[in-house]
């Protein structure tokens, strides 16, 4: 079987599609993936080929934006919801089209994997009428299909595709998650998906570090982790956007890590926060919160009581593997839609008021109850009960066939 995954956005992306591409190379099959080149070296290693020819979306989008060829919300509160629509299936959807395209032609593959905010994707899966599924994907949950399917529509008529009358085309063939159904992230509009068991890692070889064995065991062991926050071309982004009169708040980089670490230092628990490179000031910082710059999240979770995060897809999921309740502090993207979700699942609490005080109450509310440990335990129980990812990869195999 000939597989083309298709990858955008960041470094998140690949990592909730690599466990499918090592699978699929592991079993036998032909696997492209087409990213973008600042991507490619995640996949390194891995039985695939690698195209590194897509552009960067938030770069275009910045462009289209500053040309005036996208609408810009009146509301906050829709702004990222519609941006993120934008940038998925705006007019540099085309761009990115033309250039996988004829890679796709030449592979000539049975089946399309790709990143479930990766729309050129589809839009080459019509053109070659070849079956085509999203892989596990906080962006492409968290967009709508109804509000998609007209600007993918204006795509199709400029590539001279038959329209889609129905905003559940999308998943025309299905999807993949990682996720139980109970506990599904997914749009209303979304079909049920073929589920999987998310691997325990995804990183080879990796081990919990040194410093593990001399934390302290008599308190519980709090996490903290806000992916790798908002990079440069992005604050930029928003500053120029509010320029032209998004209703964006000042966002500071360094805040949201400092909150964490002055919440955590009022916590009676052992903290590790990793910063991912982000600035911190570690003066803030009491002796059981240890800073780092990064660990291995899914190792350590299996020994948290609790975990603080931005809310990307990849952290929850891991989370729920663990079984550990979280705190979510969302800051962009899909990951206010995500933090609403933990709270109505009942897996943990969206932190929506900004400052440490926030925090700290409910990490304190979270650590002293037990309603999101046991609702936390009970999806984890039903997450290790999905079947392995033999199943996506033979799911994979029946779409190829038909």
């Amino acid at each position: 079987m000939r597989v083309l995954c298709s990858i955008t956005g960041s470094p998140s992306h690949v990592r909730a599609c690599l466990p499918l591409i090592r699978a699929l190379g592991e079993a036998g099959h032909d696997v492209l993936v087409v990213t973008a080149d600042r991507l490619a070296p995640i996949l390194d290693g891995d039985k695939a080929r690698v195209e590194g020819v897509y552009p960067d979306i938030t770069a275009q989008g910045m462009r289209l934006l500053f040309e005036g060829e996208l609408p810009i919300p009146k509301e906050f509160s829709r702004f990222a919801h519609d941006l993120w629509a934008c940038l998925a299936c705006g007019p540099q959807l085309a761009d990115a089209y033309g250039l996988l395209l004829p890679l796709a032609r030449d592979f000539r593959p049975d089946v399309i994997l790709r990143d479930g905010y990766e729309f050129a994707a589809l839009l080459v899966a019509e053109t070659l009428d070849v079956p085509q599924v999203p892989a596990p994907s906080g962006s492409g949950q968290f967009l709508d299909p109804e509000l998609i399917r007209p600007l993918l529509n204006d795509r199709r008529r400029s590539l001279g595709l038959p329209e889609a009358d129905d905003p559940a085309a999308v998943y025309r063939h299905g999807r993949l998650d990682c996720m139980p159904a109970a506990y599904s992230f997914a749009r209303p509009l979304a079909p049920d998906a073929v589920t999987y068991r998310q691997p325990r890692t995804v990183t080879r070889g990796e081990r919990l570090p040194d410093w593990f064995t001399d934390l302290p065991a008599d308190r519980p062991l709090v996490l903290a982790s806000l992916g790798t926050g908002l990079p440069a071309t992005v604050l930029e982004f928003l500053d120029k956007a509010r320029e032209f009169g998004a209703p964006i708040p000042v966002y500071d980089p360094a805040e949201p890590l400092n909150t964490v670490v002055e919440a955590l230092s009022e916590l009676n628990c052992t903290a590790v926060v990793s910063t991912l490179g982000m600035p911190v000031d570690t003066t803030r910082a009491a002796p059981h919160v240890r800073v780092v710059a990064r660990f291995p999240q899914q190792l350590l979770l299996e020994h948290a009581a609790l975990f603080l995060t931005h809310g990307g897809y990849n952290s929850i999921r891991e989370a729920v593997r663990a079984g550990v309740p979280l705190a979510v502090r969302p800051m962009f993207g899909d990951q206010q839609y995500n933090a609403l979700r933990v709270a109505d699942l009942g897996l943990g609490e969206h932190v929506a008021a900004r400052g440490p005080q926030a925090m700290l109450d409910a990490c304190r509310r979270l650590l002293a109850g037990d309603r999101a440990a046991v609702e936390a335990r009970r999806a984890q129980h039903q997450m290790l009960a999905l079947p392995g990812i033999d199943a996506a990869v033979a799911h994979l195999q029946r779409l190829s066939l038909t």
